[in-house]
């Protein structure tokens, strides 16, 4: 019996020695008196050669091959004329001596490449083909080794993984429950979880300080672009903190995972308050590889000028994209109907050039005058070669998500957010309620299982909106734009001691 090898092993194989070899034919192709083959499995590709002069049916059956035939060959390690310096195997191949056909395969409906020429839905479609492509492959190892360094830091940091159940009773969250039918009693339902809240506080009044859980959360919400029905979260929870302990908990795994995974040391993360990040970047999730932060704009546009939009608006804010004066007409007409699509729902833009010479030429300028534009572009801070962008809105929290969206995607355009760049850092004191006219009551912005951040003592709770805010302990961790730990500060309604000192607390 030869030794059974996978391709990735072979770099680490001897020339003249025999293997197998086990896999799928990524392509053969035929050159003079010899034909030549990827075969392909989970660790890489190795190449395989057919002699016809050594063995003429042999090369005919290989031959015949085609792509994502599933074969099993034994051959001898050989150095290749030609190398390739772009496969760990590319110093050698495999020349045939065996040949077995496991399993024939119809051609696939698209190439199992990295660049596949497939769309979405075709990929969809045939999943199990799509799982084959390196890249897919490439993320399901990281998330595996994402998973057990979790895993590894969390246990020598004294947490216990626990599992809990995944049928429960419904539990007043963020989002709809999806519920399945209970056989035993008619016309009665379990709640799938949306998070294992109340279970895990269970956990910490039984005495279990440190829990911890890679869960499945259901919540039957519309699809956007960062949410989907199923998804896997880091479920954390502990007794007896308070807020740096929880910080420095989660920054310590970001850093730990950082380290093992891609080999990168961050440095120690910055803080930003829910307030600030919303005032500069319109999101709770700011991507901060680049600045380009918002400038508001109602001192300097509102009122000063005869453009209704501007006079009418609630919030008027602006971004400066360095050196972008050179868009097109076509151009700026693209961003504004990228602003204008459904799912980011503003109603146009507003563009300003600073020429080589410094004068200001906008869309809007014969509704100002000079002064005005020139103030314009000193409260930008731009220079000659800049573009300057304007959403303005009745609603400030929209405006901006709107800017945020407008701001990501000139970041991508410039190319100021590579997938190999990071920044990292803590979002605190998020709002913990707004008051509802429709309800005529304080509703939980986020959710409700927040403790209020109030230092000392709490004020007096007058429920008007005028009267009555706070901000709770509840922190989220960004990296680029992806949020990794999203953690909240909580009371048990059995143990309500003063939040200035130590109390029978937990954050997750």
């Amino acid at each position: 019996m030869y030794r059974t090898r996978t391709c990735g092993e072979l770099r680490l194989a001897n020339v003249g020695e025999t293997v197998t070899l086990s896999g799928w034919v990524q392509r053969t192709r035929k050159m003079g008196g010899m034909t030549f083959a990827d075969l392909r499995d989970r660790y890489g590709i190795t190449q395989l050669v057919f002699n016809e002069q050594t063995d003429a049916a042999l090369c005919e059956r290989a031959n015949r091959m085609g792509r994502e035939w599933v074969i099993q060959i034994v051959g001898e390690v050989s150095e290749r004329q030609s190398k390739n310096q772009n496969l760990p195997t590319g110093d050698i191949e495999i020349i045939v001596r065996q040949l077995v056909v496991l399993n024939e395969a119809q051609t696939p409906p698209f190439t199992i490449e990295e660049q596949s020429d497939g769309g979405d839905d075709l990929r969809m479609k045939y999943r199990y083909l799509d799982l084959r492509r390196p890249c897919v492959r490439k993320n399901l190892e990281l998330r595996h080794k994402f998973a057990f360094e979790v895993r590894r830091y969390l246990d020598q940091q004294g947490f216990m993984e626990i599992e809990t159940p995944v049928l429960v009773n419904s539990t007043p969250e963020g989002a709809r429950d999806f519920v399945v039918p209970s056989r035993m009693n008619p016309g009665q339902f379990y709640a799938l979880p949306q998070s294992p809240q109340t279970l895990k506080q269970l956990l910490m009044v039984a005495g279990m300080d440190r829990y911890f859980q890679i869960v499945k959360c259901f919540r039957d919400e519309d699809l956007r672009a960062d949410r989907q029905p199923e998804f896997t979260q880091i479920d954390c929870e502990m007794s007896f903190v308070e807020q740096e302990d929880i910080l420095q908990m989660f920054e310590g795994m970001s850093r730990h995972l950082f380290k093992t995974i891609l080999n990168i040391d961050i440095p120690k993360l910055p803080r930003m308050t829910w307030a600030d990040a919303m005032k500069y970047y319109g999101s709770d999730k700011p991507d901060t590889r680049f600045d380009m932060k918002f400038v508001e704009l109602m001192d300097v546009l509102k009122g000063t000028g005869e453009f209704g939009v501007f006079n009418e608006a609630e919030y008027i804010g602006g971004i400066c994209c360095e050196g972008q004066a050179v868009y097109t007409r076509k151009q700026i007409d693209q961003l504004t109907d990228f602003v204008r699509r459904p799912q980011i729902g503003a109603k146009g833009l507003v563009y300003a050039r600073v020429g080589e010479d410094g004068a200001v030429k906008s869309s809007v300028d014969k509704f100002y005058s000079p002064e005005v534009l020139e103030n314009l572009k000193n409260a930008m801070q731009a220079r000659p070669g800049d573009l300057i962008l304007i959403i303005s809105g009745p609603d400030t929290l929209k405006a901006r998500k709107q800017l945020c969206e407008l701001r990501l995607e000139m970041g991508s355009r410039m190319g100021l957010r590579p997938r190999d760049k990071f920044s990292c850092l803590w979002v605190i004191d998020f709002p913990m309620y707004e008051w509802s006219d429709e309800e005529q009551r304080l509703m939980a912005m986020h959710h409700p299982f927040t403790s209020p951040s109030w230092t000392p003592t709490p004020p007096a709770f007058v429920p008007m909106p005028t009267t009555w805010s706070s901000t709770a302990w509840r922190w989220a961790a960004a990296a680029s734009v992806s949020t990794t730990p999203d953690c909240s500060r909580r009371y048990s309604k059995s143990s309500a001691s003063p939040p200035n000192r130590p109390s029978r607390s937990s954050a997750s």
